[in-house]
């Protein structure tokens, strides 16, 4: 079987789990067996470096987008900038030419600037979400998903989702078997669908502008074990259950 063509676009600045997940699962060191052809590809050829101390080598320029089958974009350090155009020119090329194109956690954002996201669904970190959709309101964003393919177009929500975005690529050519062999090796947790929620934790505010919700928040923090009920919730503040509600949703936005 003639091996797949992998272009990953690298950036100065890169995030270095985000380049070491498609480079893990596109590469032979934990499947044993060669089935990509693996390409970093920046603007110039050459080392760039991380954020965090890491080095990252480019062997090719752009160009190599072009002739992939897969384009991985793995990470964009500042939204609101728009990348270099032959960058995306390349990603519209490549689009062009069937490939697959997986815009990884922030990676979606370049996508969107190609304009090759364009009344598609997607998904993208959830820290991000509001300016995803500011920059790209022909996008439609799906803010509970792991990761979305809508035609060709991968994107994935933030860090770990890399995985399940890739996991879920390589089951697309070789099947759960192989897919799940890989996952063994690396010691990883089932595959997760795309539509799993992100699992966002939102946090009940320590203080409000309210100060007998301040006291029922104390109140709940020191018998956290204890059930509860809006009855008797609203007891402890001498409300009414309608009253509570009311003040509580304004003065922490949550219901």
């Amino acid at each position: 079987m003639p091996l797949i063509n992998v272009a990953i676009v690298a950036v100065d600045g890169f995030s270095p789990f985000h380049y070491s997940v498609p480079c893990i699962l596109f590469g032979d060191t934990v499947s044993g067996e060669k089935r990509f052809n693996v390409t970093i590809c920046a603007e110039k050829p050459g080392f760039l470096n991380s954020k965090d101390g890491f080095a990252l080598h480019a062997t090719q320029d752009f160009s190599a987008i072009a002739s992939a089958e897969i384009v991985v974009v793995p990470y964009w350090q500042h939204v609101l900038e728009r990348p270099p155009q032959t960058l995306l020119d390349s990603l519209v090329q490549a689009r062009d030419n069937g490939a697959e194109i997986v815009g990884l956690c922030l990676g979606s954002f370049v996508l969107g600037y190609a304009g090759i996201l364009s009344g598609k669904r997607a998904a993208t970190h959830w820290e991000f979400e509001r300016q995803f959709q500011s920059l790209f309101p022909d996008v439609r964003l799906d803010i509970n998903a792991l990761y979305v393919d809508d035609g060709n177009m991968i994107t994935s929500a933030g860090t770990a989702a890399a995985l399940d975005c890739c996991w879920y690529s390589t089951r697309q050519r070789f099947g759960s078997v192989v897919a799940n062999q890989i996952a063994r090796r690396m010691i990883d947790p089932p595959h997760r669908e795309g539509g799993q929620a992100q699992f966002i934790a939102e946090p009940v505010p320590k203080d409000t502008r309210d100060g007998r919700i301040n006291c029922l928040i104390d109140y709940l923090q020191q018998h956290i074990s204890e059930p509860h009920n809006l009855d008797s919730l609203a007891e402890v503040v001498s409300m009414s259950r309608r009253t509570l509600t009311r003040h509580f949703i304004k003065a922490t936005g949550m219901s």
